[in-house]
This record gives C-alpha cells, structure tokens and sequence, in this order.
C-alpha cells in the first residue's frame, strides 16, 4: 500500500511530468546521464565505475534518460519511477532513439526485484527526496544489490531547506531552521496533500545509511561551474557561488 507521501507524489509527477520534460529535456538529454543542475555528468564523473556488462537499477527514473545512457555504454539495465505519465514519456524516447529501457511502475520503499539481483543502483534526484520512509529505500537497496554492489544517489543539498526556493538575491537568506524537518507539502482546494517533499540534515542522511547497512563511502558537493548559466528552479549561479545545490552520496554494500 502506498504511504500518503507516495501517493501525493505520484498523482504529481502524472499531472506534470510533460511540462517537466519539455522544460528540462534539452538538458537532460535523451540519452544521458546528468547528476543534478550543475550538470555533473556521469561520462566524466565516472561516479559509479566500470558499468560495461554490469546489472544496473535507476531508481526513480523519470524518463529514464540516465538509464538510456547506461545502455549505450554496455550495461544491463531495468528502471523504475512511481509516475506512469513519466514513463510513457520513457516509451516515447525509446521510439525516438531506438534504445530501449525496461521500466516498471513501482515505489521504491517496496521494490519488485529480487535478492542480489544488480552490480549497481543509482538515482538523480529519484524518489528519495520525495519518500516518508527513506530508511525503507535504503534497506531495499541493499537487498536488491549483490554483497560488494555501488550505490550512488543525489538529492537536494539540505543546507538548501533554510534558504528560499529563490534563485536570486532572496534565496541567499535563510528564512528557516536548518533542523527543521517539517516536510514541505502542496495541498488543493479540498485539503488533500498534492505534493510532499522531505526535508533531512546531512547527518540524518549518514545515518539512515548505517542503519541500512550501506556504508557511506563519498559525499561530493558539486561546485556551480564557471560558464553555466542554466537557472533551475532555486538553483542559479548566483546562488552556487555561494551555497551548495546537491549533495551526491556513494554508498557500498559492505
């Protein structure tokens, strides 16, 4: 059963994923794999390794652009994303590149693959950010990975909650606490919850880490780069120079 989280979350994604796919898709590219706004790509980052012949998971794939990338550089991939209007659009790329991607609808606190099944599992700004129980992810990671898999995950960068969601001057004063972790929800006319996002301290990400039995093995906190001028949503570079965006963990499964 969906947690309430889950399902705001996905009647969102259904009702917006096109506008986000014609306002992000160029950046995205159909066929690549881009880490967060600041455009960290994985063909240079090589943040999750040799991926040629190995079993891949995307958690929370959206289009399934990253996914697609893996597939052009040899890996066995399946992906998955509670949004079936996002993966229609993944259907849709399919047709148009002449790669295709396995995908699935499914949440990620409950993942319908089985034991050791992957070499490696990632998410850009997957389902994580978005869930009620990220514990519950977690630990579902590392039953589907293999004893000695990769995990590498991006999210929000928390020292982004006490700060506006404003690309200019506004968003460099924080307005709220850090430690706040009251979630951030939408709600219509009726009351009902339409959009929920979680909030969590860079040390409740490590330790819900532990707790699933994944040991952190790097955080990278990307710096906004010189010549990149692409504003997404709270993300600008006026705001990078000075605050981090994203927060990437590389996790192994010990």
């Amino acid at each position: 059963m969906l947690s309430g989280s889950s399902r705001a979350n996905r009647w969102w994604w259904d009702g917006n994923a096109d506008d986000y796919q014609v306002e992000h898709g160029e950046f995205l590219r159909d066929t690549g794999f881009v880490w967060c706004p600041e455009g960290v790509d994985e063909a240079d980052a090589h943040l999750l390794g040799e991926v040629r012949g190995r079993r891949v998971l995307e958690i929370g794939c959206g289009a399934a652009q990253c996914a697609r990338w893996l597939v052009t550089q040899g890996a066995r991939v399946a992906a998955f994303d509670i949004s079936h209007r996002q993966l229609r659009h993944a259907q849709r790329i399919d047709l148009d590149t002449g790669l295709r991607v396995p995908v699935v609808q499914a949440d990620a606190e409950s993942l319908p693959f089985a034991d050791d099944a992957f070499d490696l599992a990632c998410s850009a700004f997957g389902a994580l950010p978005f869930v009620a129980d990220p514990l519950a992810v977690f630990r579902e990671v590392r039953r589907v990975l293999r004893p000695g898999g990769r995990f590498v995950f991006s999210v929000s960068h928390p020292i982004r909650w006490a700060f506006p969601d404003d690309p200019g001057p506004r968003g460099l004063t924080s307005d709220r606490s850090y430690f706040d972790r009251s979630p951030y929800e939408e709600q219509d006319e009726s009351g009902t919850v339409t959009y929920v996002e979680h909030h969590r301290t860079l040390g409740d990400w490590v330790s819900l880490l532990v707790a699933s039995g994944l040991t952190v093995a790097g955080l990278l906190e990307p710096e906004w780069p010189e010549g990149h001028e692409r504003v997404w949503g709270g993300w600008s570079p006026l705001r990078g120079r000075h605050l981090p965006g994203t927060a990437i963990f590389s996790c192994a499964n010990t």
